[in-house]
């Protein structure tokens, strides 16, 4: 799974994990990591998968140069998976962080996915941080 890559980052394979879930705020993750895919910047990905811990799936997420992991909510039941199937090193961003505020309405106002887009995007155009989870530089 992992012929997939991104030349985002100097061919560099970015992935990212969408929680995907069911409220505004996790729809919103999908849709900006659906972005994120058409515009090339990493490669949307089964967070799924991974969270099954079917192989192919961890060790793609886990080989991965770099790994954004994209949640709606604090309650953060994507990077719980993530961590679960024993991968550390990744980027976390959470949408309702970004001033969106969660609901059960599926209307997805462009300015919320925009004001993620830009903020994901940002976190893969930086170096990573000896702090912060993310591909090795």
């Amino acid at each position: 799974m992992a012929e997939n890559k991104s030349n985002c980052c100097g061919g560099a394979t970015k992935i990212a994990l969408a929680c995907s879930g069911g409220s505004n705020v996790g729809q919103i993750t999908n849709e900006v990591a659906k972005r994120l895919d058409v515009s090339g910047q990493c490669k949307f990905f089964c967070l799924a998968g991974v969270g099954a811990g079917l192989s192919g799936f961890v060790v793609s997420a886990r080989d991965a140069d770099r790994l954004l992991v994209i949640d709606g909510c604090p309650t953060a039941c994507a990077s719980k998976c993530v961590s679960k199937a024993g991968i550390s090193r990744f980027d976390h961003i959470i949408v309702t962080e970004q001033g969106v505020k969660k609901s059960k309405s599926f209307d997805l106002p462009p300015g919320d996915i925009d004001k993620v887009v830009a903020k994901a995007g940002e976190m893969l155009s930086k170096e990573p941080s000896s702090e912060r989870k993310g591909c090795e530089a």
